[in-house]
């Protein structure tokens, strides 16, 4: 499993898994709550 930050701009927030998109602020409209973040990646990893 890779989780790592990635510097961006213009107001990007992403969530990656091993290289697969969970989360995108671009298509959400939103950040994420905290709490989503966890479920987010767990999902992704099962």
């Amino acid at each position: 499993m890779t989780i790592e930050k990635v510097e961006s701009s213009g107001g990007r927030f992403e969530i990656t898994v091993d290289g697969a998109l969970v989360y995108s602020k671009a298509s959400t409209g939103r950040f994420p709550a905290y709490q989503e973040i966890p479920k987010l990646v767990v999902e992704a990893l099962s």
